[in-house]
């Protein structure tokens, strides 16, 4: 078996290579222009595995392993690099470390989604940077009406309000650039629309994603991005962690008698900490509970923390519904069975 260490960049890679049956070592250096990776793996006899840190920008790496028949294990950077000693860092360095980890089974995994959750991925990401593309446009033509008084708010996108801001009286410039951007906002909501479209036949071709939609608030984007972003949830031990894996869980900071509790830690997906946040106050029009969680936390603290707090607890329900697979009506009736068996507990005898 051959296993190799392999510090990946964008145009070159540095692998560190051990034959477990021969015990021999040997490091290389790869340029990615021309055939020389392809080259070097396709000789390389199998079983060979191949250990990389997290990165961006490495899905052809991933392509091509695959299409060769070669395991490839991909690892957290910040433990990989926290197990270093050694404050001297070169990509040599690197690569035999990862070889090291490897060797010694010592190589922390990370979930990897496959082609398609990718390809889904994608598409919501798409969407959402459309999204914040159409918002800098009304934003800007709102800046352009309420120069010229008028102030609409919301109503500036109807028909009759979009007919007055058509019909100002600007100077050229400003005049094309609201021009311009009238025809751009009127191609982004036609893609944006179509975009939906892709995204409600994608969640409701998927039964997780259709079982938590029966939640109040969570349409086709909400549940299609949890199930994508959570993958198999068989790999959290609790809620706990969920909250943690996508960043919505506070940052720690402990001494001796000491604990203060900070902002959230934002290390996780923050495509599903904005669409939860999205989601959240929705959600409370329809479940009283959710509704009360906000209003208390909004009386003792902002209104920014109470959205927060309310987006983590849509993502424990929604967690907690996909690993017991149920419904929210399901869901609903434990509650309330619960919350029975607690008050019957404290009734005194």
């Amino acid at each position: 078996m051959i296993l190799v260490g392999c510090d990946l960049h964008t145009r070159k890679q540095q692998v560190a290579l051990l034959n477990t049956d021969t015990g021999e070592l040997w490091d290389q250096q790869l340029t990615h222009a021309g055939d020389d990776v392809e080259r070097f793996y396709a000789a390389l006899a199998p079983p060979v595995t191949v250990g990389i840190e997290s990165t961006g920008y490495s899905l052809w790496f991933h392509a091509l392993l695959q299409r060769l028949g070669h395991t490839l294990l991909v690892g957290e950077a910040a433990k990989i690099r926290a197990m270093v000693v050694r404050k001297t860092k070169t990509d040599r360095r690197d690569a035999q470390h990862l070889r090291e980890l490897l060797k010694d089974d010592r190589f922390p995994l990370v979930w990897i989604p496959d082609p398609t959750t990718r390809d889904l991925r994608a598409l919501i990401k798409h969407r959402l940077r459309l999204v914040r593309i159409r918002t800098m446009v009304k934003n800007g033509l709102h800046a352009i009406a309420l120069n010229q008084r008028l102030a609409l708010g919301p109503s500036l996108w109807s028909r009759q309000g979009l007919a007055q801001l058509q019909a100002l009286v600007l100077l050229p410039h400003t005049r094309r650039r609201r021009d311009d951007s009238l025809d751009l906002l009127q191609w982004l909501n036609r893609h944006i629309a179509e975009l939906d479209l892709h995204v409600a036949t994608a969640a409701a071709a998927d039964p997780d994603a259709r079982r938590l939609m029966t939640h109040p608030g969570v349409g086709p984007l909400t549940a299609l991005a949890t199930v994508l972003v959570l993958g198999p949830v068989g790999r959290f031990p609790g809620s706990k962690h969920v909250v943690s894996y996508i960043g919505l869980a506070p940052t720690v900071n402990a001494s001796a008698d000491k604990c203060r509790l900070g902002h959230i830690s934002k290390q996780g997906s923050a495509l599903l900490r904005w669409v939860l946040g999205q989601a959240a106050p929705l959600a409370t029009r329809g479940d009283a509970d959710l509704k009360r969680v906000y209003f208390a936390v909004l009386r003792r603290r902002d209104r920014p923390k109470a959205k927060v707090a309310l987006a983590r607890r849509l993502l424990v329900r929604l967690y907690v519904m996909r690993r017991d697979q149920i419904d929210y009506d399901e869901f609903c009736r434990r509650g309330r069975a619960r919350r029975g068996g607690l008050e019957l507990a404290r009734t005194p005898v």
